[in-house]
């Protein structure tokens, strides 16, 4: 969703230095590894820096299109975010997306083993009871491609910065979402 659906606004390096995670950590990884009593407070702090940045939320060039013309094909549309699911609908409904998906298509990091694992992919293509050679992640980092390989779907890296540097992970790079209208 962040980087994808909405322009990318969290500072990562930011987040890391509040938590008092090293620069090359995986933030939600190293948070869950901690004892509960050590990882509560950081809980609560990474919810309010993930309200912070739904605040801060625009909508990614061609994202109304492009959604537009794959709700009128009739394409399943969901989410998997790192978020937890109410900053998920704040950031949708602050860019106006939110009457593209429906909830239950919507899978925050405590509905599922979070990305890199493919559950989430895996559990939307059971609920549509799509096919994954017919089903496509779309997604701005590392941890969203690695998703959509391990569940056998098609990837697509969009980077605004025409940077693809997961090539071995990447089906398809864009660097905006036009390039998806019309395919």
């Amino acid at each position: 969703m962040d980087g994808t659906l909405t322009i990318g606004v969290h500072d990562f390096v930011m987040i890391r230095e509040q938590l008092g995670v090293t620069p090359d950590a995986a933030i939600l990884e190293t948070i869950q590894a901690m004892p509960p009593e050590q990882a509560a407070p950081l809980w609560d702090k990474i919810n309010e820096l993930e309200y912070h940045f739904a605040s801060l939320a625009k909508p990614m060039p061609g994202v109304v299109e492009l959604l537009e013309q794959l709700h009128n094909r009739g394409a399943k549309l969901g989410i998997l975010t790192r978020n937890v699911m109410p900053v998920a609908l704040q950031t949708l409904k602050t860019c106006h997306l939110d009457g593209f998906f429906n909830a239950c298509d919507i899978l925050d990091r405590d509905s599922c083993t979070p990305k890199p694992h493919p559950a989430g992919i895996n559990f939307l293509l059971q609920q549509w009871e799509a096919d994954a050679n017919d089903s496509v992640m779309v997604g701005d980092y590392l941890f969203d491609l690695e998703a959509g390989k391990a569940a056998n779907v098609a990837t697509v890296h969009i980077n605004t910065a025409a940077q693809h540097p997961w090539p071995e992970m990447t089906d398809w790079g864009i660097n905006n979402l036009h390039e998806l209208i019309g395919n």
